[in-house]
């Protein structure tokens, strides 16, 4: 069964936007410091191994959000995979490529486990990531963890109800840009 995976780059102070994120400033105010590290991530070593393991993922959940300040991934985010937007509305126009609306977090991650095979799901979002640790469909999460405090803006996970989730780390991989750091996630 595919395993689904969170993908996202965070400041040492946990947001992943700064201050007034919009759709003309999707990153809000000095969030794209956040991405500082794809600069490398064509390069051996750490950043590419990690960025090689996100675009050889299976399936695509976003959140609503996240998709639309990406500007839909024009329906691509990598080689045609499917991609599955956790939405609370259904748009009624038709999505672009090989998108898929879904309102459910649990459906959500069972189309994308079908549709990934044996493969992996990567998850961008706050949003989806935070629903589907509800839901109990996070498998994993593999955060990019940016030396900088960004002081305001979107937190990660900044909705979840008060109990404590355990992760097992897998993996730390250090750059003096970022540390790429895996967790399993432990579901009761």
């Amino acid at each position: 069964m595919a395993e689904i995976v969170l993908y996202m780059s965070v400041s040492l102070d946990g947001y992943v936007a700064g201050p007034d994120d919009s759709v003309d400033a999707p990153m809000g105010i000095g969030g794209f410091r956040l991405f500082n590290w794809l600069d490398r991530r064509n390069d051996p070593g750490p950043s590419g191994q990690v960025y090689a393991e996100a675009m050889a993922t299976r399936a695509v959940i976003s959140g609503r959000r996240t998709y639309e300040l990406a500007g839909r991934w024009q329906g691509d985010h990598h080689d045609g995979v499917p991609i599955f937007v956790l939405t609370h509305d259904v748009p009624e126009e038709a999505p672009p490529g090989s998108v898929r609306y879904v309102t459910d977090a649990a459906e959500c991650a069972a189309q994308a486990r079908a549709a990934a095979g044996d493969g992996t799901v990567l998850v961008h979002g706050a949003g989806a990531a935070q629903a589907l640790l509800r839901a109990g469909e996070l498998d994993e999460m593999e955060l990019h963890v940016v030396p900088v405090l960004l002081g305001a803006g979107r937190r990660l996970f900044d909705h979840l109800p008060a109990e404590v989730v355990e992760l097992e780390p897998v993996r730390q991989l250090t750059t003096p840009e970022v540390t790429h750091l895996h967790y399993r996630v432990h579901h009761p």
